[in-house]
């Protein structure tokens, strides 16, 4: 199963250093079937761009909690056994919920298959978003449309051999 871990840059950095995500329990965003069912497609391609959407949300939530990072959502594609990401059954089903996963132990980052950073171009908007998540989590329509503004930027694809160049 092919999961999305949502980082940092300083997240990034640790688990360069370390040659792991983790330690766990990870949250990380997958094709589940509340996904399959919240996004109503049956293209393999257009559900795990919505997963990946679902963990570029949860790394702009980061970077609104740390304002010492750099100003650039991070994803990492991992690839994991099926039974190693588990949906929580007894967790209540919210929006920002749906295709979550938790993976219990660290995965190793050479088991990455790519990783997914905003350009430059996108720090502006991504920094505003950041500043107004907590007015557009109280229903400030304004601010969601700051939010919104983020997800207008495309993550890039980056090799896993790519990483030092994007922690410099």
């Amino acid at each position: 199963m092919r999961v999305y871990v949502p980082l940092t840059l300083p997240g990034l950095a640790q688990a360069h250093k370390a040659g792991e995500l983790g330690p766990g329990p990870l949250t990380a965003y997958a094709v589940t079937p509340a996904l399959r069912e919240w996004y109503v497609s049956d293209d393999i391609e257009e559900l795990e761009y919505a997963a990946l959407n679902r963990a570029a949300s949860a790394s702009l939530r980061l970077l609104a909690g740390d304002p010492e990072a750099p100003r650039r959502r991070i994803v990492v594609a991992v690839d994991v056994a099926d039974q190693d990401a588990a949906a929580d059954p007894d967790g209540a089903l919210t929006v920002s919920s749906i295709g979550e996963v938790r993976i219990a132990g660290p995965v190793r980052l050479a088991k990455a298959a790519a990783v997914h950073a905003d350009a430059d171009d996108a720090e502006a908007d991504v920094t505003a978003a950041a500043d107004a998540l907590g007015a557009a989590d109280q229903g400030d329509d304004d601010a969601q449309f700051v939010v919104d503004g983020a997800e207008d930027h495309e993550l890039l694809w980056f090799g896993v051999q790519e990483i030092p160049g994007l922690l410099r």
